[in-house]
Formats: structure tokens, sequence, C-alpha cells
């Protein structure tokens, strides 16, 4: 779509989110009549927001109104099986997604970044490496700020990161590259099958234009086809080409065709699944033809918050939060990646995973799981069957730190990575980190 087609434009808007919402004010501002429509309660920041764009909305369900439109826009996480679009399309009338709706207007070389883990730390390091040498560089998806937040906005090189809500609504963007950090189960419950969840991952590499580049993980290489651009495997084996993003546990140090992209030492990002994100964010900024100044940036970034971030070490006890770890993979990624034995605490409310595939990690790299949440009894039952019977329903998140806290011996970590959301006692997975790293600070004896 261009501004000319906005002018005048009836336009729907499913879902008030964060994506929904900056849509809705985009298209307003371009000159769409807008309607914004949503089945829950909208919040009170965001009602004064759509009022003072001039957006008329309602909330807590759809009424006849969303029809009298030309075009319906759904935001980001809108699951695609909702009976309302359905009745779009018996009208004649389909949705668009987030992506195709805004990309049209947002300026410059976009590169997307998506995976199941390690997305945000990636694609923030990303822009920080871009700013390093000097372009004008907007960070903007998922992570934060919506894509219809920057539209219009000038800038050389737009880092996206992108959701598989984001990717399965897509049908019709172009990107100069792609980074898909990882593949594992994820959001199962929205996507109907873990099928369906890597079909809409795969769309980013998809969708990079010819002349482009991407880079994945070498075991999911099979997952990937698109001919016409460059495409870099990262793996931690010998390199099967030359142009492999290769790193060495032994030289502690990634290559890419034959050049050192960065030392581990040279960064004070925590684990061997960071030494991945960062290899996959310097190889990006290589293949775009910089990077003379990107390597020396490294040690000044700061990772986003509840991504392995350590909270405080006391008595020889390391405190860990890594409340973003919402999902088997991510958590599975954390005790792996962290030296180490560890006091684990998990739990939450569930996303249609199969809690025994923790039993064996937790059997390697745990002492103690304690599990707190919706799924703690769920979560409990699965890993005793896996094996793993050192594990304690603790309730909440309370209880669970200070049991952690008498359990935890001088060498021991006590690490926060959930395997699960945080929408069952908290409104996200920040609060539900903070929360933790009080406690942690105040049973530890940090805090008087």
């Amino acid at each position: 779509m261009s501004e000319r087609d906005m002018k005048g434009l009836r336009l729907t808007v499913l879902g008030a989110g964060a994506s929904g919402a900056a849509i809705a004010r985009m298209a307003a501002g371009l000159g769409a009549e807008v309607f914004v429509s949503d089945a829950a309660e909208i919040s009170a920041e965001t009602a004064v927001s759509l009022k003072s764009a001039g957006i008329r909305y309602e909330q807590e369900g759809h009424t006849e109104k969303i029809f009298d439109c030309d075009k319906v826009a759904v935001g980001s996480g809108f699951p695609p099986n909702t009976p309302v679009l359905g009745e779009f399309a018996s009208r004649g009338i389909n949705p668009v997604g987030e992506l195709d709706f805004v990309l049209p207007f947002v300026k410059g070389r976009i590169i997307g970044v998506t995976g199941s883990n390690g997305k945000t730390t990636t694609a923030s390091l990303l822009g920080h490496l871009l700013k390093a040498e000097g372009v004008n560089c907007r960070v903007a998806g998922n992570i934060g700020t919506p894509v219809a937040d920057i539209a219009g906005t000038d800038s050389d090189y737009t880092v996206l990161e992108l959701s598989s809500f984001q990717l399965h609504w897509a049908e019709n963007v172009k990107f100069t590259g792609a980074i898909v950090t990882n593949l594992a189960p994820d959001h199962i419950d929205w996507h109907g099958s873990y099928e369906n969840y890597v079909r809409a991952k795969a769309k980013l590499v998809r969708f990079v234009e010819r002349g482009g580049f991407a880079a994945v993980q070498k075991r999911d290489a099979k997952m990937f086809e698109n001919g016409g651009i460059s495409t870099r495997y990262l793996t931690w084996d010998s390199p099967h080409a030359e142009e492999d993003i290769f790193l060495s546990r032994e030289k502690a140090s990634a290559v890419m065709a034959g050049k050192e992209l960065f030392r581990f030492d040279e960064t004070h990002l925590l684990g061997t699944h960071n030494m991945e994100n960062i290899a996959m964010a310097v190889a990006a900024v290589d293949m775009l033809g910089l990077g003379a100044a990107a390597r020396g940036s490294l040690v000044s970034y700061e990772a986003p918050a509840h991504r392995c971030s350590l909270v405080l070490e006391k008595n020889g006890v390391r405190y860990i939060d890594d409340s973003k770890g919402t999902n088997i993979a991510a958590s599975v990624t954390a005790m792996s990646a962290i030296k180490g034995p560890h006091i684990v605490i998990l739990g939450g409310r569930g996303k249609g995973e199969n809690y025994g595939d923790l039993a064996e990690p937790l059997k390697k790299y745990a002492k103690y799981a304690y599990l707190i949440g919706e799924a703690a009894h769920e979560m409990e039952k699965s890993l005793r069957a896996g094996g793993f019977a050192d594990c304690v329903i603790a309730g909440d998140m309370e209880t669970a730190v200070k049991k952690a806290v008498s359990a935890a011996r001088p060498g021991d970590s006590v690490l926060l990575s959930p395997a699960c959301t945080s929408w069952d006692a908290y409104r996200n997975y920040k609060e539900r980190g903070d929360h933790f790293a009080s406690l942690a600070r105040k049973y530890a004896g940090e805090e008087p």
C-alpha cells in the first residue's frame, strides 16, 4: 500500500495490543478512517493514545461495526483460528498482517531476526554493532517498539525482531537479510503444531530478496530454502564449508570464511548460547560489508534484562535471572550454557509442551528443581515419570527462592528459567524476573 491508498481508507484493526494500536495510529496519521476492536479490555494507556489520535474503538467483544470497512488488519498476536476472521472472509474481506501492512512505509534496508530463543539479544546486539559503524539504524518489532511506530522515519538500516505470530501473517514482504537463531518447539498452542510453527519461522528466509543473506544454525539447515542468497551456517563442529560460522571451544573464538569474528573473552555475556547470538550478529555485519568498528564495541554492549542475567553472587552462589526462558528449549539452553550445578526454579503457565523433555537435562545439570505456578503439578508428574525425582512443588516464587537459598552451596547457581509464561501470576516475564531478583537479594542476605 502507498500513502495515497491510505487516504479515506476505512480500516478495521483487530486487536489493541502493542502492534494493533500502533497500526491504528499509523493508518490514522496517513488519513485512514480507523476503527479498533478488541475481544478483551483495552488498557487505559492504549485507550488514551487511540482517543488522542481520533480513533474510534470498542472493547470486550466484537460487534457488527467491525465489518463496515474496506480492509481489516490484524495485530501480530491475533490467532488465525478466531471465528471472526471466517466471517470477514465470507464477506470478501481477507485480513492483512502487521508486516504486510506496515513494511511498505519503513525506510532503509531491513534485517529480520527470529528464532525460538536468543532473538532479542541478537537483534539488539546487531543494532548496537551497526550504530558503532556510524550508520543510522533503528531496532523495532517484537523487541518492544512496534514496527508501525518507526514507519516513515529516516533510517539506513532497520533491525526487526520478529515473532512466529508476525511471520505467520506475512505474505508479501522483502528483507535484505535474515537471522534465525535456532528452532525448538514453542507456541504450539497458538500454531496448532510444531510444523506450523517452523513454517512461520521459515518465511523470514524465504522473503530475503535476491542478493541478500541469511545466517541459520547448521542443524536447522533443511528447514530453509531460498536460492539467490548467501546463507551462512553456524556450527560448533568442524565447519562443513569454509564460509560456515564456526565456533571453537578449543580456541574460544568464532571464525567465518577464515576470518576471526571475535574471541569469547571480548564479551561479558554468559553462556555458550550467547556466543552463538554474538557470532550471528557479527557475521551479519560482516556480510553487509561493514565490521571495522563493530567488533570493538562488543565490550560496551549491555544485554537486555532477564536473559541469563547475573543478579548477584553471594557466599559463592550465583543467582541468575532467565525469566525470558518461557519454553523448554530456552530452559535447557540456560542450564547447559552456565557452568556448575544448578538449583532451578520452573513453572508458570504452560504453552502445550511436554515437560518430560526437561527430565534428562535436569538429571544432567540440576541438583534440585522448585516448581511454581499453574503448571507445577503437571510438571512434577512429568519430571518424576522421566526419572528426575529431586523436584518440589513450592507454589509461589517467594517460597521457591527461600528454599533455593537454603539448599544452595558454594559453586551452585540458583537459576530462574521457568520454561513457562508468567501470565498466571505476573503481567509479564519482566515483572516475574524483577520479583525473583528482589527475593534473591532479600533472602541471600544482600539486603537488610
